[in-house]
């Protein structure tokens, strides 16, 4: 079962952008680990989601979902804290305004659950094209 105890251990030797996932409180923290959990649940239906999925997951939302990210979200288009940065936002996809969770799910996230299923899975969705 995932736990923000298991989690903090995982991505803080797993992961190599960790600071978002650091300064989120326990409650934060929490959420971003059930969004992750019940997107990967949701995209992944047919397959076991092993717990390590989630994590890697979690902290990827934890930047996406980050203070700074918030303002672009509500259309700030760009802020300055004189004397210390500036920050200009770019459109980007992923900052997670607009887009839903499963578009941030990072490759890593699919080769996990794939290895742990057995199985080849991509982001890649390849079909018949109808001109």
């Amino acid at each position: 079962m995932v736990s923000i105890e298991n989690a903090n251990e995982y991505i803080e030797s797993q992961i190599i952008d960790i600071e978002d996932w650091q300064e989120a409180d326990e409650n934060k923290k929490q959420r971003i680990l059930n969004a992750a959990k019940r997107t990967l649940d949701f995209k992944f239906k047919q397959y076991d989601i092993p717990d390590e999925a989630v994590y890697h997951f979690a902290a990827w939302l934890a930047i996406a979902f980050n203070d700074t990210n918030r303002y672009q979200k509500h259309g700030i288009a760009g802020f300055s804290i004189t004397g210390v940065a500036s920050f200009t936002f770019k459109k980007s996809n992923v900052d997670g305004s607009g887009t839903s969770l499963m578009s941030l799910i990072p490759d890593e996230v699919y080769e996990i659950i794939g290895e742990h299923n057995d199985t080849n899975l991509s982001k890649l969705r390849i079909g018949r094209s109808v001109r």
